[in-house]
């Protein structure tokens, strides 16, 4: 899979623009503030309908635009698609596929996927759990769209439910209020939310061998002296979580059963306190917890860790993602800027971007595109 074409309107500070690009390693040089960052954010907000920067569309349109259209085709098994995204920040977004309407933007996930490396990614082992949990549902929604839906169902139920919370909490306080609204929800957010815990259960078992072997390539080459990464997920459920292996109606059992036991907090709170949105993904190297106690360079290697396994399941589920280091190698050290370079160099297609060209690493010379006061200039 690689990405022909990227084509932008009033999409952050592009008021418009057009770049032909190619299999293989292509590197966008510019300073800082000249663009070359929103580039390939448009790219991955095409694969996953959100940016790695930030949490709603409006910031993705240009300053006095009404919305902002993204273009691009991508190149996959002899085939090419177009995808063109509307952002219409307070509205519904839209879609087309090859000119074609499509009823809802989500269902162009998949079409394109990526793996973005980016500075932003040190939160995801510095940060708080919701990065990490951001990354696991980015990824499930990568390797299967339907996810894309879970997520939204889930976060949709989540939110009424702690509206109901609230109303509940006000009405016991003038002693009255009627709880059985709030079983229903319960049921609701147990089913939702045991669909999305076991999809991500099963993507962590995937993950765990991949993170090992990624950490040992990336931060000693291969020959695994600075410990062992640990990987584990941490449910809200607590005790009430099922041992070994779980099907999605145990696991929303046991969900309904833990809201039925804290519901007394829950309405005292006003929300909700147990499901996947308050779990987490536990991080840990040579039997320590990585937040907290790893180096910047070991931190560094186990962010890129988790993007290296990213690619390695998706690449084996069928279909190779477009790989977009944003800014990586600067931040890097000489060591785990080669090693990285080595790893994915053969990759059907890299997008590098740095402030200066002695940025890209020698095995990542290929294609080079200027970006400078809102041209992009082919150079080799």
């Amino acid at each position: 899979m690689h990405v022909s074409h990227l084509s932008l309107s009033d999409f952050r500070s592009w008021t418009a623009v057009d770049v032909e690009l190619a299999a293989g390693s292509t590197a966008l040089i510019g300073a800082n503030g000249q663009g070359k960052t929103n580039l390939v954010e448009a790219l991955g907000y095409v694969a996953t309908l959100s940016s790695h920067r930030v949490a709603s569309d409006a910031p993705l349109v240009r300053a006095g635009a009404e919305r902002a259209v993204v273009r691009t085709r991508v190149e996959r098994d002899g085939r090419s698609t177009l995808v063109e995204l509307e952002i219409n920040p307070g509205r519904t977004n839209r879609a087309r596929v090859n000119r074609g309407p499509v009823p809802r933007a989500r269902e162009v996930v998949g079409i394109l996927r990526t793996v973005l490396f980016a500075p932003e990614d040190l939160a995801l082992v510095r940060g708080d759990r919701s990065e990490r949990r951001r990354f696991l549902d980015d990824l499930l929604v990568s390797s299967a769209p339907r996810y894309a839906g879970v997520r939204a169902d889930y976060d949709r139920v989540l939110k009424q439910r702690n509206a109901l919370l609230k109303t509940a909490f006000l009405a016991r306080r003038s002693g009255g209020g009627d709880m059985r609204t709030l079983d229903v929800w319960d049921a609701h957010l147990a089913r939702c939310g045991a669909d999305l815990l076991s999809a991500r259960l099963r993507l962590v078992e995937a993950l765990r061998p991949r993170i090992a072997t990624a950490y040992a390539a990336v931060a000693v080459g291969g020959d695994g002296t600075r410990g062992e990464t640990e990987v584990d997920y941490r449910s809200s459920l607590g005790e009430a979580m099922p041992s070994g292996p779980a099907d999605r109606e145990v696991l929303a059992a046991a969900m309904l059963s833990e809201l039925a036991r804290v519901r007394p907090q829950e309405v005292e709170r006003g929300v909700s306190l147990v499901g996947p949105h308050r779990d987490e993904l536990v991080l840990g190297l040579a039997g320590l917890p990585v937040k907290g106690y790893a180096s910047h360079g070991e931190s560094w290697s186990f962010a890129l860790a988790l993007r290296l396994a990213s690619y390695e399941l998706l690449k084996a589920d069928g279909g190779e993602p477009v790989l977009v280091l944003d800014d990586v190698f600067a931040e890097l050290d000489t060591g785990r800027r080669d090693r990285l370079a080595l790893l994915v160099a053969g990759a059907e297609q890299v997008l590098v971007t740095a402030a200066v060209p002695a940025d890209v690493p020698e095995a990542l010379a290929g294609s080079r595109y200027d970006v400078h006061e809102g041209t992009v200039t082919h150079v080799r």
